[in-house]
């Protein structure tokens, strides 16, 4: 594993008011300020105008020193987006305290969640503010994972699914119907493998590279389907993992494999 000596220093709580500035929406109530190298570039490639879909892709687990290790594994991002951010998660690092923190743009202290549990987040979210705004949200992710429960209970799509591939499958349905301002697609077979074989096993990597695919597919079929629209998508984890004795994987430490993590963002100006 490679060995990293600092922390990154943007916080992922920077990533919900980053996507309510580049809609030109107002922000979640108690969101930190958005992440102006991101907004910056949106302003650019979309010639001062605001994104009207966004799609959030969220893998599970992907560190930032695995992206540094294994560069040449991310072509497959590179080729939609424009830039990627070191970023850092926040404590603990366990899914759904990460995932609370980047959809409300808040500390776990404020949103509530402080340890692996998975309650209704009750603190504004950055789907409340996109239905505040009269836009339409959905989550496409698989059954029983935080993002499937932690963000229940507001009047918006949930599209929940055994596995990751019919998570794929109903994003790129939802995509070509283009009736959504935003979709957000959780896969989180790369953590559900490193947390069995290592995160550098053989089969841990494998699904890297699919989540990666992935990836790939889905901002081909947002450029295709999305074309009369200014689209924002965008690679965005929650976490990093380190390896554990008997080669296993694991997270959740005041570390800096566990806390940097890398976020990518792409800009599909409209045609």
């Amino acid at each position: 594993m490679s060995e990293q000596l600092t922390l990154n220093t943007i916080c992922l709580t920077g990533v919900a008011s980053t996507i309510t500035d580049i809609m030109g929406i107002a922000a979640p109530k108690f969101a930190a300020k958005s992440i102006n190298e991101i907004s910056q570039l949106a302003d650019k490639y979309f010639h001062g105008e605001k994104a009207d879909r966004v799609l959030i892709y969220n893998p599970d687990a992907i560190a930032l020193w695995l992206f540094q290790k294994y560069t040449s594994f991310f072509d497959g991002i590179f080729r939609h987006t424009q830039i990627g951010l070191p970023i850092l998660s926040v404590m603990p690092s366990v899914t759904p305290v990460c995932f609370a923190s980047m959809y409300t743009g808040a500390m776990p202290e404020v949103h509530g969640i402080k340890t692996y549990e998975k309650p209704v987040v009750r603190t504004d979210t950055l789907f409340d503010a996109l239905i505040r705004a009269g836009k339409k949200p959905a989550i496409v992710s698989t059954a029983n994972d935080s993002i499937s429960q932690i963000f229940l209970e507001r009047t918006m799509n949930y599209f929940i699914f055994d596995t990751p591939d019919e998570c794929n499958q109903k994003a790129l349905e939802l995509i070509e119907q283009d009736e959504y301002d935003l979709i957000v697609v959780y896969n989180g077979n790369y953590d559900a493998a490193m947390h069995c074989f290592s995160p550098e096993g053989a089969e841990s990597l494998e699904v890297l590279k699919q989540n990666i695919s992935m990836f790939d597919t889905i901002a081909i079929a947002t450029r295709k389907a999305w074309e009369k629209h200014n689209t924002l998508i965008s690679f965005l984890t929650d976490h990093g993992c380190h390896e554990i004795d008997g080669k296993l994987g694991s997270h959740g430490l005041d570390m800096p494999e566990d806390m940097n993590i890398i976020h990518f963002y792409g800009f599909q100006p409209k045609l």
